[in-house]
């Protein structure tokens, strides 16, 4: 079974995380600051992992900012007491795959954490997708825009590959979020947006035309003009 890697300094919340996830056949790594927690990265490589943002030491967002900086990009999924619309963009801007505010339901952090699992092993099959002068290689999980290399979060890729895949389709923002996270979020999620802000930066940042574009009140197509 997979091994999930909880970093909590909350032992009550550590201890009911770890418990759960054992129920549930998981593999747990259970530590309470994030230097143990990056200790445990190298140490134990695991699966994804489960990361508090206020923690000693070292919190939650330099945790993964120093995993993305060595180039590890297990899933992680981020759980927050804050709530405001900034404080989860800087933790998607920091490399998270996915945040969960507290408190939260232990069923919808289970869906979560399966969903970046399924994500985790969803790179197998190969395949080279070609939009303009845009090529993403499925099974190398790299993108070249023109001559120049586009370095992505897991979850940036995921939602670029998805619309590539389907190009010149418009994509609903519920079928892009059931089949990137697995699941659709509540009406009201920013998380699709703010990677899509992200993925649009990247891929014009030398000044070359835009490919992702928004239909609004629907979601989001990849093609080469600016029809909507």
């Amino acid at each position: 079974m997979p091994t999930i890697l909880i970093a909590e300094d909350d032992k009550q919340i550590r201890e009911a995380l770890d418990r759960i996830l054992r129920f549930e056949q998981y593999e747990t790594i259970a530590v309470n600051d994030g230097a143990a927690a990056l200790e445990a990265f190298v140490e134990h490589e695991p699966d994804a992992a489960i990361l508090d943002v206020n923690m000693p030491f070292v919190d939650g967002m330099s945790v993964i900012r120093r995993l993305r900086d060595r180039g590890n990009r297990v899933p992680v999924l981020l759980l927050t007491a804050r709530t405001a619309t900034a404080d989860r963009v800087e933790g998607l801007d920091a490399g998270a795959d996915d945040y969960l505010p507290k408190p939260f339901e232990l069923d919808e952090l289970l869906a979560r954490v399966r969903a970046l699992l399924r994500r985790s092993d969803s790179g197998a099959v190969s395949a080279t997708h070609h939009v303009a002068d845009l090529v993403i290689d499925t099974a190398k999980r790299t993108v070249v825009r023109g001559e120049r290399s586009v370095e992505l979060t897991k979850t940036e890729f995921d939602i670029l590959e998805l619309l590539a895949r389907n190009a010149e389709i418009v994509l609903s923002r519920s079928q892009i979020y059931e089949d990137v996270w697995g699941y659709d979020f509540e009406s009201s999620s920013k998380s699709l947006d703010v990677h899509v802000g992200y993925l649009r930066r990247k891929l014009e940042d030398n000044g070359e035309a835009r490919l992702l574009h928004t239909v609004r009140g629907i979601g989001y197509v990849l093609r080469p003009d600016g029809r909507t």
